[in-house]
């Protein structure tokens, strides 16, 4: 998963017309750590599909803060600049959970890509 490392690099990862999901964690995080063992998989599981990207919210906390997350890890998919869904709480996340939300961001995303190109 691909690290951010300032605000103008999330910008312009959120910009891109697929599909991106932003993974918001910190090191400190015990319930960020209980997910780190299966995301690998969940990564390659949909890796032809969209793009995952972390950010810790201790070394880009702006963003953390613009993006108004305030519990993680929190789960945010966007595509060309815009929030599509989020998945953010304070509790633990599951791997059933994070793949549900994943499925979800792809239906939201499938909907408003399909969407656009009948209209053009």
């Amino acid at each position: 998963m691909k690290q951010v490392q300032n605000a103008a690099e999330f910008q312009v990862s959120i910009q891109s017309s697929n599909l991106i999901i932003a993974v918001f964690k910190a090191d400190w995080c015990g319930d960020c750590k209980y997910i780190d063992p299966f995301m690998p998989e969940v990564e390659e599981k949909y890796k032809d599909r969209l793009t995952f990207i972390e950010v810790d919210v201790d070394k880009v906390g702006d963003v953390s803060q613009e993006q108004g997350i305030m519990g993680i890890p929190s789960f945010v998919a966007y595509a060309d600049g815009r929030e599509l869904v989020r998945f953010v709480n304070k509790l633990r996340k599951s791997r059933e959970e994070i793949e549900d939300f994943v499925g979800k961001a792809l239906d939201v995303y499938h909907t408003l890509h399909d969407t656009a190109e009948r209209k053009e």
